[in-house]
């Protein structure tokens, strides 16, 4: 949780937790803690959407704790949608939607016109999207809407060769509001991005594709179940795009260990991993003083 490259917590746990508490928390065997001090916790949910909705549930059930008037701010990295968010970016998010409930086909099986290859299955509806709490996220941003940003310049220099003049790449990043799409595997590529938009219109979210990710719809559904959804805050900060670099194959990318979305010499995420977390830390700061302060 410190003293080496700062992953998706250790900016909040510098922050908040350092020297507090730690407390194991019940059901789990792992190496799960649950950090607390002056009023804060922080948990690391782990990777994918089992895992996000099993340790969102078994923190919320443990009965030494009190959750009754504790706001939820789930938090982490993504790749952001080409065309609307940039290298820094930080999300509000309004709605999770899932990635992988529906029916999928390998684009290989589609029509030779085909440019989605997911189909919405309303059965699925129930489980398949999380609307959070408007008057919450719309107050969020309200409240953090206007907190600078930074780049770094290799990322700047990546952005201009690979996206020219496209202004939604050039601009400095900020704080918008938008859908994340959760899965439990990490895609990328025009294919899937095309279902990403398909998906999000198919359930009617608010805002637009945003981020995809693979956590943010199994910890809406859990939190929801303990009526806890009208207290649920998301963050999501861009640490890549959800489409490949031109010229970059699944193969360069996922291949090669050196490759890692959080390496300083990533093809895929240049050098924006560290600032993104810095970023997502800044505007949490804003909200998590601003609860602590009774003014949410």
């Amino acid at each position: 949780m410190s003293g080496d490259y700062p992953g998706e917590a250790q900016d909040f746990y510098a922050g908040y937790l350092d020297g507090g508490k730690v407390y194991d928390i019940k059901g789990l065997t792992g190496s799960e803690k649950l950090y607390y001090k002056n009023g804060v916790a922080l948990f690391l949910l782990g990777e994918g959407k089992v895992a996000a909705a099993l340790n969102t549930s078994a923190v919320l059930s443990d009965e030494r704790f009190d959750f009754s008037r504790a706001y939820i701010l789930s938090t982490g990295c993504g790749g952001a949608a080409e065309g609307y968010g940039t290298f820094g970016e930080v999300f509000v998010i309004t709605a999770a939607v899932d990635y992988d409930l529906g029916h999928h086909a390998d684009p290989r099986e589609m029509g030779r016109d085909a440019e989605t290859t997911w189909f919405h299955d309303e059965s699925f509806d129930p489980g398949a999207v999380v609307h959070l709490d408007r008057n919450l996220t719309d107050r969020v941003f309200g409240m953090v809407e206007n907190v600078p940003l930074d780049t770094t310049e290799k990322t700047m220099e990546f952005i201009r060769k690979e996206y020219l003049e496209e202004a939604w790449a050039q601009r400095q990043p900020q704080v918008m509001k938008g859908t994340a799409v959760s899965g439990d595997n990490y895609w990328k590529g025009a294919y899937d991005h095309q279902n990403a938009l398909l998906i999000t219109e198919s359930y009617n979210c608010p805002d637009p594709y945003a981020i995809t990710e693979m956590e943010d719809v199994a910890v809406g559904l859990a939190v929801k179940r303990f009526g806890m959804l009208d207290r649920l805050i998301v963050l999501r900060a861009a640490v890549n795009l959800d489409v490949f670099p031109a010229g970059v194959t699944p193969e360069m990318l996922w291949g090669d260990e050196e490759q890692h979305i959080a390496s300083i010499n990533s093809i895929e995420s240049v050098d924006i991993f560290e600032t993104a977390m810095k970023n997502c830390f800044k505007v949490g700061k804003v909200l998590i003083d601003a609860i602590l302060e009774g003014k949410l």
